[in-house]
C-alpha cells in the first residue's frame, strides 16, 4: 500500500501540551475507525508550526478525507517513493 507525508500547517503546534496533542490524537483515530482498515497512521512528528504525519492509504484523496472529517490541515500530501537509512549505506 503507499505510503504518504502529510504536512499539517498549525501554528503553534510544537508548544501544544500533551493534553492538547491527545486530543488532536483522539480526534484521528476516530476519523480512522470511521473509514475503516483501507487507511492508517503510522505514527507523526510535531515540530515548530507543523505536524509530519506518515499514512499507509490507497489513495490522497482517502487521506484529504481523513483530514476533512478530522477538521485539521493536510496542506501537503507527498507519496515516499522509499526509506532510506544507515543499512541503506553498507
Amino acid at each position: 500500500m503507499p505510503k504518504f507525508i502529510i504536512e499539517r500547517n498549525i501554528p503553534g503546534a510544537g508548544k501544544f501540551s500533551a493534553e492538547a496533542l491527545k486530543g488532536i490524537s483522539q480526534k484521528s483515530k476516530e476519523v480512522l475507525c470511521t473509514l475503516g482498515s483501507e487507511i492508517q497512521w503510522i505514527h507523526s512528528y510535531v515540530a515548530g508550526d507543523k505536524i509530519y504525519c506518515i499514512y499507509l492509504a490507497p489513495s490522497e484523496e482517502l487521506i484529504r478525507e481523513h483530514a476533512r472529517l478530522g477538521g485539521f490541515p493536510a496542506n501537503t500530501i507527498t507519496e515516499i517513493s522509499t526509506t532510506i537509512d544507515l543499512e541503506t549505506a553498507e
